[in-house]
């Protein structure tokens, strides 16, 4: 079953969805503390470009997705530091078969990702903000 909730940090609403118990949190939300001019897809995606992101989004799914594409997740690892190297969440989730995290259209759309990986998106973002989720 899924529940949606909001929380206030720091004066920003960041919706939070509940999916077999598990909650992920909108990433995309999570973006908006790092500037409001910055679109935030486009702040998950510098995120998405780092090696130490993408070597924390392997090791979370190997842990927790027994389905998961390790061999796929090396094909963007070998791609860090090439200017044409933009990756999406679709993608990542896609190639890899991950579930940390999922993109989602419409009401309560944006990116959302697993606490875990959000709390780490938060950390990329503002240590202090995240000590505030």
């Amino acid at each position: 079953m899924i529940k949606n909730k909001i929380i206030e940090v720091q004066d920003i609403s960041i919706n939070v969805t509940n999916i077999n118990e598990k909650d992920y949190i909108c990433i995309s939300d999570i973006a908006k503390a790092k500037s409001d001019k910055s679109r935030a897809a486009d702040v998950i995606r510098n995120w998405l470009r780092n090696r130490s992101t993408l070597d924390f989004l392997t090791a979370w799914e190997e842990l927790y997705n027994p389905n998961f594409k390790v061999f796929e997740s090396e094909h963007f690892r070998k791609q860090v530091g090439l200017l044409t190297f933009t990756p999406s969440v679709t993608e990542w989730c896609e190639k890899t078969n991950a579930i940390g995290m999922y993109s989602k259209l419409g009401k309560y759309g944006g990116t959302y990702a697993h606490k875990d990986i959000a709390f780490e998106f938060a950390s990329a973002i503002s240590p202090v903000f995240k000590l505030y989720c």
